[in-house]
């Protein structure tokens, strides 16, 4: 790590449990195959590892490591979209168990 790459905080390992979320994964993995119109056989549960997680995360908030999120109010502001989100799916499917 470079001596001038910003260094995680709170935000930063937020991010980070959420990608270790089997939960999270599995969302990604159902809002992937309703976007591209995919059924389970061509897109199953579990696809998304962590990495792929936190790739689609930083993609998602344009940043290169999940530490810029304690410093870059408009990608902070971003995950925490992405985690509202995906916690009002969470609501939504422990709803219908």
């Amino acid at each position: 790590m470079s001596a001038n790459a910003p260094q995680g905080g709170h935000v930063a390992r937020s991010a980070a449990m959420l990608c270790q979320d089997p939960a999270f994964r599995l969302y990604l993995d159902r809002r992937r195959r309703h976007k591209l119109q995919l059924d389970e056989s061509q897109l199953p549960d579990g696809t998304h590892s962590e990495q792929d997680a936190r790739d689609w995360l930083c993609a998602a908030c344009n940043i290169r490591s999940r530490a810029e999120l304690d410093h870059d109010y408009e990608a902070e502001r971003t995950f925490r979209q992405v985690r509202n989100r995906f916690n009002r799916w969470r609501a939504k499917q422990r709803g219908q168990a």
